[in-house]
């Protein structure tokens, strides 16, 4: 308790705190994507539900996690080395996580590019997106996105309370904007793409990330920023187009 209240009254650790909810906040909006284009395949009913539990499983874990910081610090020990570099525990989460989702994406857009194969997958079997699968999608993505965004918190500040409040505030954001960008995504067919096209580039980054090529994530959000300016300009023109043809009836 002492501990707190030297915390609450140290200015440096409020700077740590707002900066480390912003740096989770900015690391759940991959999760975030992820989980809004996953659970809009699910019947309408049970979307909400999914979000939820799939949020609150990212809640989870985290905190899970952090009451394991020692253990997670030790992921980043290289455990065998390739080619020249050590690969650790973390490299090979991050690996496993990137090219899980390039197949997601990759499979998603085959999709939404043939119609014809809207239902089916790569080997012609029908496809329906359970709501136990997804919410099995969501945690592996989890895991993944939790151990990143933990690893992130140990390096940026030593005060486990920090955080954990940085943690709990980033997932609350999360939960909150869940089903406002799930609806977005819906009403928007071709933000689908885009946002795929986030995916498979956030996949690509964690496998370049796990193989030991540092890629800034400054540059990753501000393509990701950019191209989303473009495509809203694109939404604007289209629905004055709409309403001007409209208008003209």
């Amino acid at each position: 308790m002492e501990d707190i209240m030297i915390l609450v009254q140290d200015p440096a650790a409020w700077v740590a705190l707002v900066t480390l909810v912003v740096m989770e906040v900015v690391l759940g909006i991959d999760n975030l994507i992820f989980i809004s284009i996953l659970t809009n395949k699910l019947p309408p009913e049970h979307r909400e539900k999914a979000r939820k539990i799939g949020i609150g499983l990212a809640l989870i874990m985290r905190l899970a996690l952090l009451g394991t910081v020692a253990w997670i610090v030790k992921l980043t020990t290289p455990v065998f080395e390739l080619f020249g570099h050590g690969f650790s525990w973390k490299d090979l989460i991050l690996i496993a996580g990137g090219l899980f989702l390039l197949w997601k994406a990759t499979k998603e857009i085959h999709h939404n590019v043939d119609p014809a194969d809207h239902n089916e997958d790569f080997i012609g079997k029908t496809v329906t997106t359970g709501f136990a699968a997804a919410i099995g999608q969501i945690l592996i993505l989890d895991l993944v996105f939790s151990v990143d965004s933990i690893i992130t918190a140990v390096g940026m500040t030593p005060h486990l309370p920090i955080m954990i409040i940085a943690v709990i505030a980033a997932v609350t954001v999360m939960l909150v904007a869940a089903t406002p960008l799930a609806n977005f995504i819906e009403r928007n067919p071709t933000i689908v793409m885009l946002a795929l096209a986030f995916l498979m580039m956030i996949g690509t980054t964690l496998i370049a990330e796990g193989m030991g090529f540092h890629v800034p994530k400054g540059y990753v959000y501000a393509a990701m920023a950019f191209s989303a300016l473009v495509e809203i300009l694109n939404m604007l023109a289209r629905n004055a187009r709409q309403r001007k043809k409209q208008a003209g009836r």
